[in-house]
């Protein structure tokens, strides 16, 4: 019988992670598939790993042939695939559960050429995260919608996140260059030439990223790669720049996001392309900017402007010097400004070149605007002491040094109005690196915090600083890693509760809510979570939905009710733990919101105002965890029996950072890891381990995580000289990232100074770290 749809898989030397990508494509809810696993001469045993798994599962079968790149490969499988729908898999990633379901639902009931849905990025040290270039156009389901109604879909480059009606494909004869980058070229060919397109904001993808992130050194910075990009971008514009009728707003956009994407690529380039291969990227880069819209040029980034120019005065010196001070943070924060020669309210950026007589580089490229004294602020710490919400963070205008002479004011917004806040300032780390009075920290009282209304627009800050002749005023907005992402809300009177947090626009904003639905205590019972409560009067006969966001899949469980609103609900664990295929695929881990929902169908999410510790059960080797979500709301978690940091603590008598949590039936060790630069290699220092009472400690020496010859960049002055992930390594020798905690990421970061360095504990993407400044 022929499948619904065929999977393409091309792998080449992948035998670390095909496995995992194809257990993943196995257990997808849609089941009715072939997966063409394609051998492009792979030299290790991802061949052997494929064909294993072929034998099990007949779904699976194998193609071989000689070493021709991923776009032959590709095109291979698609002679292969006998499906009415197509779908491309890259074979070291992952996709999820529900991924194929989604877009074939999406297509049988729109009848649209192709469906592409949202990505994630993923590694084990920073866990999973948002794919930033698939954030606009997958941001919200666009159905039967089109690249010219919906111009962000150019940005939707890659192949592998969609599923093509085969009709479709062979109607207009698609086929992968035999070049790097070969997908920009089919997609947006794809998007042109479809009738509707559909676009789903659910993540169905998940792209692997290397442990040590994106490097100048990575082979995409190859003199062959990068001439594969500008073909490819070549392509691209021969596309929309055939003259076609109605592609005036997607031709400025993919001119934007080439200037942007792959321009600033072959820039970065000259910071490590070898002397004998310098001329020939001039070459190059000089060819795709040729062949970029002028118009689009202008208004590109300063630096950009500024790097093209150097590009087109052949001034492979300054090419060289100005790759290296972007690679290396030079532009973090906005470069510091320099008062422009005999001009004293006129000011230019300290871009290297800036004092060089150059009549070949203008030198109105290095004029700073007055539009770019920007007014930055970040909130770095957010704790309710006193009886009262303390607010800690930073305020500068970008690019000028802030002084004593500077000037704060901070009013809290209720509706329209503004209230004064006493504003406590000192020193610390600007975006520059140095040490300036940008730090404040503001406290609300409860009878402040009472006049919050409890419904209409949130409370948020307004932010008002002069710094020498320069004023700028704003929202306050920033939240950095910590409490601020997690931040803990508390009651302010019997029935009050304020939740802070961040706003849709990024403003840190404050919520009032009165009588919420709420969670007031947890037990554990050897079978099941009894939750306890109370529902406002007004709502009547709830049931408690939990509800599954990624696969959106429901249960009602009916609820208990006294006639006070006190509510009770038992939520066995064996339903939950009985499923065995996760909704994130790297994880493994499936996500459940609650909500109560009346007999008149209104629905209240349920808020946590337990006490702050998660109820954690553990049966069968998956673990079960009722916590709390980013805004304050409940969450279960069920996954594998991952450690949980729930404790973090700086020892004074032992000079110690200890790290604790819940224990697991497996015997763990730990280690601090820091992936090397340009590597996915790593240096470990091991923890002093202990286990007591169900709870787990790894303890640290702090200089341990001090590098013995540490080197600070010298354009960067906020890059941090060393980034320690917790892992824990079981009996078997598999390690895996330490969770952190919501309860404790809403009590960090944690800092501390050790033999002139400052050491922070916060959390990233779910994964605990130690910055060393």
């Amino acid at each position: 019988m022929t499948p619904r749809l065929s999977v393409i898989v091309p792998f080449y030397n992948v035998g670390e992670y095909i496995g995992d990508c194809l257990e993943s494509i196995a257990l997808q809810t849609f089941a009715d598939f072939e997966a063409i696993l394609v051998d492009d001469g792979s030299p290790d045993d991802s061949a052997a790993i494929a064909k294993d798994f072929c034998q099990r599962d007949s779904r699976f079968r194998i193609v071989e042939q000689d070493n021709q790149g991923l776009g032959p490969a590709r095109n291979t499988g698609v002679r292969e695939a006998q499906g009415d729908y197509l779908t491309f898999v890259d074979s070291d990633d992952l996709v999820s559960r529900h991924g194929f379901e989604r877009l074939i639902r999406t297509l049988d009931e729109t009848g649209s050429c192709l469906a592409g849905g949202n990505a994630r990025r993923f590694n084990n040290s920073a866990g999973v995260r948002p794919s930033w270039i698939h954030r606009l156009p997958f941001a919200t389901d666009r159905i039967a919608t089109h690249v010219i109604e919906t111009p962000d879909l150019i940005l939707d480059r890659m192949v592998w996140n969609k599923v093509y009606r085969r009709s479709f494909w062979d109607e207009h004869g698609y086929e992968f260059p035999a070049i790097r980058y070969e997908d920009y070229p089919v997609t947006l060919r794809a998007h042109l030439d479809a009738v509707t397109v559909d676009a789903l904001a659910a993540p169905v993808y998940y792209w692997r990223e290397r442990e040590s992130g994106e490097s100048i050194t990575q082979q995409k910075f190859q003199f062959g790669n990068l001439a594969d990009r500008v073909t490819s971008a070549e392509l691209v514009l021969d596309l929309i720049d055939s003259g076609q009728p109605g592609l005036g707003e997607i031709r400025r956009r993919v001119h934007s996001h080439l200037t942007q994407i792959d321009m600033l690529t072959l820039m970065m380039a000259f910071g490590t392309v070898p002397e004998e291969e310098e001329q020939n990227l001039v070459l190059l880069a000089c060819r795709l900017l040729d062949r970029l819209d002028p118009s689009v040029l202008t208004r590109a980034h300063g630096y950009d402007r500024l790097q093209h120019a150097a590009l087109r005065a052949g001034d492979v010196d300054l090419l060289r010097r100005l790759a290296h001070f972007r690679h290396e943070g030079g532009l973090r924060g906005g470069a510091r400004a320099l008062r422009k020669p005999g001009r004293r309210r006129q000011f230019e950026h300290n871009y290297p070149g800036v004092h060089e007589a150059n009549t070949a580089i203008p030198r109105s490229l290095y004029q700073l605007p007055t539009r770019e004294l920007t007014l930055a602020t970040t909130v770095q710490h957010v704790a309710w002491r006193d009886g009262g919400l303390s607010i800690k963070g930073t305020a500068e205008i970008r690019h000028l040094a802030t002084d004593a002479s500077s000037t704060l004011r901070i009013a809290l917004v209720i509706a329209g109005a503004e209230t004064p806040l006493a504003v406590r300032r000192y020193d610390a780390t600007d975006s520059h690196g140095d040490t300036a009075p940008v730090g404040f920290e503001v406290h609300l009282d409860k009878p402040l915090l009472a006049k919050l209304a409890d419904t209409g627009a949130p409370a948020h800050f307004a932010v008002r600083m002069k710094s020498g002749k320069a004023r700028r005023e704003g929202k306050l907005r920033g939240q950095k890693a910590g409490s601020p992402g997690w931040p803990p809300g508390s009651w302010i009177g019997p029935n009050s509760w304020v939740q802070p947090g961040p706003a849709p626009d990024g403003a840190f904003v404050l919520r009032r809510m009165v009588d919420p639905c709420r969670l007031t205590s947890v037990e554990q019972f050897e079978d099941a979570l009894v939750l306890r409560g109370r529902v406002p009067a007004t709502m009547e006969d709830p049931k408690l939905q939990l509800t599954r966001p990624l696969s959106g899949q429901d249960q009602v469980l009916s609820v208990e009710l006294s006639s006070d609103g006190r509510f009770s609900v038992r939520i066995p664990y064996a339903p939950i733990i009985a499923e065995t295929n996760p909704d994130d695929p790297f994880s493994q881990r499936t996500t459940w919101a609650f909500r109560l929902v009346g007999s008149d169908g209104t629905e209240k999410l349920l808020l946590w105002t337990a006490e702050e510790q998660a109820a954690n059960h553990l049966e069968q080797g998956r673990l079960v965890s009722l916590t709390r979500s980013t805004g304050g709301y409940v969450n279960l978690h069920e996954g594998p029996a991952r450690l949980i940091a729930e404790r973090a603590l700086f020892v004074a008598e032992s000079n110690e950072l200890r790290i604790s949590g819940p224990s697991t039936d497996v015997t763990h060790t730990f280690s601090w890891r820091r992936y090397i630069d340009d590597s996915d290699d790593h240096l470990d220092v091991t923890c002093r381990s202990t286990l007591w009472d169900g709870q787990w400690t790894a303890a640290v020496k702090l200089p341990a995580l001090i590098p013995a010859n540490p080197v600070a960049h010298a354009v960067d002055p906020l890059a941090s000289l060393a980034d320690w992930v917790l892992f824990a390594v079981a009996e078997d020798g598999s390690a895996q990232a330490v969770q952190c905690e919501p309860f404790l990421a809403g009590r960090l970061p944690l800092v501390v100074d050790q033999n002139g360095h400052t050491l922070g504990v916060r959390p990233h993407a779910g994964t605990l770290h130690v910055e060393v400044r």
